[in-house]
């Protein structure tokens, strides 16, 4: 019978990325244990805590939040994974997000959306928020474009911990920012909080989100980007493979294995859209008002004579103005809309397939499933198979 390790967990769960962390753990626990742990609630930023001088075990995964905090580990002695990697510490490997992936995910998603101006808030001083922030202004700009910065409040003013919630003080600052750039803009955010509070300064404004301001968070924090006006598109940054894998690195440093040298960039898994950024930025209004109309209307069956009624354009003239700032048909653009809402459908419920089917749109569930496996490469259940696994479930 395996030997029963005994892990410390360093690591707080005051924020979805925290707790997906912590899943990604038990996941891999859950398979290749049984580990016991040792966990307490941490405040982000706080002093070591009390019990780890005296603790006794085989190994550590922490959020290594402070100079001090690593001395105190080092003097342990153990086997130790750092989540967070903000500082380079001989010994002990770390795992972090891979800023110029999460850069190039969130420029691509306002890229694809048509936007030519730009814009990023941040939290400055913030190792994360600098990293991703330096990555998409370069980004952007070897495509040709520039990038608006916030540049206010300092680093003395927000850096450390709760960083965000100091940076909520500056909100008139921000609104009178966000009121200074051009329109359209593209706004990227370093995570859900901050998004959020851009979201607010747009409303304080009366900034209209996302046709002026399409904003972009990161972290994927599903309640906060439900409780946001409007919902919040998020980038998910795959914390649950990172507990994983630090979790795994941590067994084979136990058994032995010397600890790699470099850091371990994990890249995200994607962009979860929701209303914020469900936007395109043409200057041809008219296909602006076809787009909206049927984003709002695809899963109710719609077909492109119900968009020609409603903007008043022959077909042809419809379809040569799609061509020139889709690239698609106006039938391709409800496909795409109705396609997006299955997807959401499986990852979020579990719902049988002709439900899906009749909630996105379609008619018939064959025709759903065929137009699936041809765009996405597999079937519906697959598809939804495959999530879950991702998700460790």
């Amino acid at each position: 019978m395996a030997r029963r390790l005994r892990i410390a967990l360093l690591i707080g769960a005051s924020r979805q990325y925290r707790r997906d962390l912590l899943r990604g753990i038990a996941d891999y626990a859950r398979v290749h244990g049984p580990w016991s742990f040792y966990h307490e609630e941490q405040i982000q930023g706080t002093s070591v805590p009390a019990w780890l001088k005296h603790w006794e075990g085989d190994g550590i995964l922490a959020r290594l939040e402070t100079r001090h905090l690593v001395d105190e580990i080092r003097k342990k002695g153990l086997p130790t994974v750092d989540l967070l990697g903000r500082f380079d510490v001989e010994g002990i490997p770390a795992f972090d997000n891979d800023s110029v992936a999460v850069a190039r995910l969130g420029a691509e998603h306002l890229l694809n959306r048509g936007f030519e101006h730009f814009a990023y808030c941040g939290l400055p001083g913030v190792h994360y928020s600098d990293s991703t922030g330096a990555c998409f202004v370069e980004y952007l700009r070897k495509a040709g474009y520039s990038v608006s910065h916030f540049e206010g409040p300092s680093r003395h003013e927000v850096s450390g911990a709760n960083a965000e919630h100091k940076a909520a003080l500056h909100e008139d600052e921000l609104a009178r920012w966000l009121v200074t750039l051009p329109k359209p803009v593209g706004l990227m955010a370093c995570n859900d909080l901050r998004a959020q509070q851009v979201l607010n300064a747009c409303s304080k404004r009366d900034i209209a989100v996302p046709n002026d301001v399409a904003v972009l968070g990161a972290d994927n924090d599903d309640v906060l980007c439900g409780l946001s006006n409007p919902p919040l598109s998020s980038i998910d940054p795959n914390a649950r493979r990172i507990g994983r894998e630090s979790a795994a690195l941590l067994e084979r440093m136990i058994a032995g294995e010397p600890p790699p040298r470099d850091k371990i960039l994990i890249e995200p898994a994607g962009v979860v859209v929701r209303r914020s950024t469900d936007v395109l930025a043409i200057a041809d209004r008219t296909v602006a008002a076809a787009v909206e109309y049927i984003r709002d209307h695809a899963t109710e069956g719609l077909h492109v004579d119900d968009v020609l009624r409603r903007v008043r354009l022959s077909r042809s003239t419809l379809e040569r103005r799609f061509a020139k700032y889709l690239g698609r048909s106006p039938k391709a653009e409800i496909l795409r809309v109705q396609l997006q809402r299955v997807k959401q459908f499986l990852a979020e419920t579990d719902y049988p397939l002709n439900k899906v089917a009749r909630l996105s749109g379609f008619n018939h569930v064959e025709n759903m499933c065929n137009l699936f496996r041809r765009r996405v490469g597999q079937t519906p259940g697959n598809y939804r198979k495959q999530l879950r696994a991702d998700r460790g479930e």
